[in-house]
């Protein structure tokens, strides 16, 4: 057991599985600020904006959220032209969370009564300022709990990256999975993977069940 521990937790496979998870992470980062600002965008489209482009905005929601991530990483590694297979598949993963975070700030915008522009407007606001200085800031609040969730599933949608070749964190779990001959070996490696993966996402969800709390005693 000792000497299957000692070949498979080498500092340099360690290391080397470190690099992999600092760039999901960093990839994960990245991934939810863009979705953020753009489904935002698109959300404020599909809620506000009835003709063409929140039509446009819907049919991308849908689109989006009613098929597969890895369809959409492989598409992007064949279609687009240029750049690295790491920005074509992050590219991916964006336009994907892009239309998940769309539908919940569209949830959060809906759960402010419409009156609020009506006082905003007698107030001399325009629908612009409305949103942006009222509106969308009320709506946030309400749904940070729901982006956190979010980024959780980021997280761990990086992994569908291990599909494209991209060296994120199960992908260079699968490397060292190469080095090892013994099914305790690669037993470890897998539950390795998985504890690095619970640790970060389920500190994560303390923080959100942490949140809700403090936001329910408050109200």
């Amino acid at each position: 057991m000792m000497e299957s521990i000692r070949t498979v937790f080498t500092p340099s496979n360690v290391s080397f599985m470190m690099e992999g998870l600092k760039l999901a992470l960093l990839i994960s980062v990245g991934v939810v600020i863009l979705s953020i600002i753009f489904g935002t965008v698109l959300g404020l489209l599909r809620n506000y904006e009835k003709k063409v482009f929140g039509k446009l905005a819907g049919a991308y929601i849908e689109l989006f959220r009613n098929t597969p991530l890895l369809l959409w990483m492989l598409s992007c590694s064949f279609l687009i032209p240029g750049s690295t297979i790491t920005l074509k598949g992050s590219f991916a993963l964006f336009l994907y969370t892009s239309a998940v975070v769309a539908e919940i700030v569209r949830g959060g915008l809906n759960s402010i009564p419409k009156g609020q522009f009506e006082a905003a407007h007698s107030q001399g606001f325009s629908f612009m300022q409305s949103l942006w200085y009222i509106v969308l800031p009320q709506a946030f609040k309400k749904i940070v709990p729901s982006l956190l969730s979010q980024v959780i599933t980021t997280i761990k949608d990086t992994s569908f990256l291990a599909g494209l070749g991209i060296m994120e964190f199960t992908r260079s779990g699968q490397v060292i999975l190469g080095k090892v001959t013994k099914t305790q070996e690669v037993f470890m490696i897998y539950a390795f993977l998985a504890l690095v993966y619970f640790i970060i996402c389920f500190t994560l969800s303390a923080v959100v069940r942490s949140w809700h709390k403090r936001n329910a005693q408050n109200a």
